[in-house]
């Protein structure tokens, strides 16, 4: 080895050095992440930090930090309000059986602001023809705006069937305004919202690369997909914008996911994020106008409280969420999400509920879309069939639904997953639902999807290659990353 040689390592090994210790510094709050990132350091020397600089997870905290500073100031007096009957208890439940959840409520109102209200109505989707029916029938109906957020839209069928038909509704009047996540639909050409913008609609991309080729908030996603029309009705789940979602896709066969319409006072809450998305994403801000707001045409009965979560979230309140709902559980609890790396607080609150003797089941899918988090979620798995609870793999096509359902009385759906990516690096959204009724159909939704599962027992899992459960060992060790 030259001199040169020699000198050009020396320098490589003290700038890994101190870029290591740059990363200990501002992940110093996430210990897992750390010691990920330390170790992507360790085996891609310079290299390594190129990419925490692109995905890293602390590095521009401080610049999206104050997004819902505005939703606090507009809301403050309802809050308040709220709050003051909360914390009195002098709330009178429309389900008796919802009286057990209240800390719960308490909670996400606190930290999320998320307002609850038991004036809502709500129909279930569990596949795409159905729910993009049923949208396009409300788009088609809208008189006054219809706001789009969908994570991933692609340039196929469905995606130029939806964008005409926002198009039609721009030409007659109605205000239409469709934002779309830049990574998540980065295969979308410049024409495809041509038609749209010639209408008088308008769109736009969150966290677009500045720099081409470049995005150094590539991991700051929108993973948000959401639908309000004439502030009457939204639309949130895990349907994405293609052909994938209506089954059509040979690589994933039949879609099984979970969405959500609803009716009400929730819908209010859904309005709200998607404004402060939108005026985040584009230099054409919406006002905080009450037209956007109308009261509810019916009057529901379901309980709701719409949390948001992300990386300007000072907690991570769908995890939170998820957490609490955990820890009250009596009887059951039943989760479906097409991945599965829960952090350690999550992994011992399920492992500890099924040693209590709850009834903890967990479905994914049996085919994986992306392989490495899935061989990271297999990890998990073991210790959750070692303390009682049953894993069941889903077969009747790819599972997307990201739906807890608690003793039949409580339930979460949403867009987050069961993962460390969705808790602290996406913008979520979940409506977590206070009603008997509700639950109770989620959970026949689960046992009726047991028909098309294997269970995975604790001898199959054991008895997996040598090969398989090292590429999950080494999965697992990026998880808090991936």
């Amino acid at each position: 080895m030259t001199a040169i040689s020699q000198n050009i390592v020396v320098i490589l090994y003290v700038l890994n050095i101190f870029l290591a210790g740059t990363v200990i510094f501002l992940e110093r709050r996430n210990i897992a992440a750390t010691w990920a990132w330390l170790l992507v350091l360790f085996f891609l020397p310079s290299v390594g930090f190129i990419l925490y600089l692109i995905i890293g997870q602390n590095l521009s905290r401080r610049k999206i930090y104050k997004i819902k500073l505005s939703r606090v100031k507009e809301m403050r007096d309802v809050l308040n309000n709220q709050f003051k009957l909360l914390e009195t208890r002098k709330i009178e439940y429309k389900d008796p059986a919802i009286n057990a959840y209240h800390d719960m409520i308490f909670m996400n109102l606190v930290g999320s602001n998320a307002l609850f209200t038991q004036n809502n109505q709500v129909e279930i989707f569990t596949e795409g023809n159905s729910k993009f029916d049923s949208l396009m029938q409300a788009i088609e109906a809208a008189e006054e705006h219809i706001h789009l957020l969908y994570f991933i839209v692609r340039n196929d069928a469905l995606g130029k069937r939806l964008v005409n038909a926002l198009a039609k509704k721009a030409r007659e009047g109605v205000e239409v305004r469709f934002l779309f996540d830049h990574v998540g639909s980065r295969a979308l050409p410049a024409r495809f919202f041509s038609e749209l913008k010639k209408a008088g609609g308008q769109f736009a991309a969150f966290f677009p690369s500045r720099i081409p080729l470049l995005n150094l908030r590539l991991n700051y996603r929108n993973h948000r997909k959401l639908a309000i029309i004439d502030g009457k009705y939204g639309y949130i789940g895990g349907f994405n914008i293609g052909d994938e979602y209506l089954g059509l896709a040979k690589r994933f066969g039949a879609w099984r996911d979970t969405h959500l319409k609803l009716e009400g006072g929730a819908v209010q809450q859904i309005q709200v994020q998607f404004m402060l998305d939108w005026n985040i994403a584009s230099s054409v801000q919406i006002p905080f106008e009450i037209r956007y707001f109308p009261e509810p045409e019916k009057e529901g009965k379901v309980g709701m409280q719409i949390v948001a979560s992300g990386p300007d979230s000072e907690w991570e309140q769908i995890k939170n969420g998820y957490l609490k709902m955990i820890y009250a559980a009596k009887r059951s609890i039943y989760l479906q999400t097409p991945y599965f790396i829960p952090d350690d607080s999550l992994l011992t609150a399920l492992k500890l509920a099924a040693v209590s003797g709850v009834d903890v089941k967990v479905m994914m899918p049996v085919k994986p879309d992306h392989k490495l988090v899935y061989w990271a979620s297999a990890s998990y798995l073991g210790e959750l069939l070692a303390s009682g609870a049953r894993v069941y793999l889903y077969s009747g096509g790819f599972l997307h639904a990201k739906t807890i359902v608690v003793d039949g009385r409580i339930a979460s759906v949403g867009t987050a997953n069961m993962d460390i990516r969705s808790f602290r690096l996406n913008f979520e959204m979940n409506a977590f639902i206070y009603d008997t009724e509700t639950a109770t159909r989620l959970k026949n939704i689960f046992v009726n999807d047991l028909d098309v599962c294997a269970e995975l027992t604790l001898e199959v899992y054991h008895n997996r290659s040598l090969l398989l459960r090292l590429r999950e060992s080494l999965a697992r060790l990026l998880s808090p990353i991936l």
